[in-house]
């Protein structure tokens, strides 16, 4: 797999572009996309356009493994995209906006997704969980302790950053 800085002069066969007709990202386009030229162990390349969810230096971007060895991790712009590398027509759009942080937990065999407010778990067989709301306005991860996450989430009552803890199994506070 190549991160491409612009679309290649010669497009590949295969060529798909995501999200694919979700309701409201008609113009994500617009706004610029992360070009992967993608090389799976079978099936033939294929160059995937994965639409930015937001525009500008500060939302994150970049291509992570995923728990599921045929599926590929792309977040644009804030936005995550699991793409099935066999059959590239299928790809998953995490609901999640915008993605600020993406962390692998090989050892619960996860990826996670941090939100603003939020955490989502893909695992090799896809969405695993999302987490109950844990922060009114920004999360920061701690340490995993066994099969529990640990993090700071700020609280718009207290204003103040408070320790949330989220059992891995599930995303069940704990």
């Amino acid at each position: 797999m190549h991160l491409l800085q612009a679309p290649p002069l010669i497009a590949p066969v295969r060529s798909f572009v995501y999200p694919q007709k979700i309701a409201g990202e008609e113009d994500a386009l617009a706004r610029g996309a992360l070009l992967l030229d993608v090389h799976p162990a079978a099936g033939g390349n294929f160059l995937a356009t994965c639409a930015l969810g937001f525009e500008g230096d500060g939302p994150l971007s970049g291509v992570w493994s995923s728990p599921n060895p045929a599926e590929l991790c792309a977040v644009a712009g804030g936005y995550a995209y699991l793409i099935d590398t066999r059959q590239p027509e299928r790809c998953t759009h995490l609901a999640l906006h915008p993605v600020v942080e993406v962390r692998a937990v090989t050892s619960h065999a996860l990826l996670l997704f941090v939100g603003f407010h939020s955490i989502a778990a893909w695992g090799a067989d896809g969405l695993a969980w999302q987490s109950p709301r844990v922060s009114s306005e920004g999360i920061t991860l701690g340490a995993i302790e066994g099969d529990t996450l640990h993090g700071m989430g700020w609280d718009l009552m207290t204003d103040k950053e408070v320790e949330f803890a989220l059992d891995l199994r599930g995303g069940v506070a704990i």
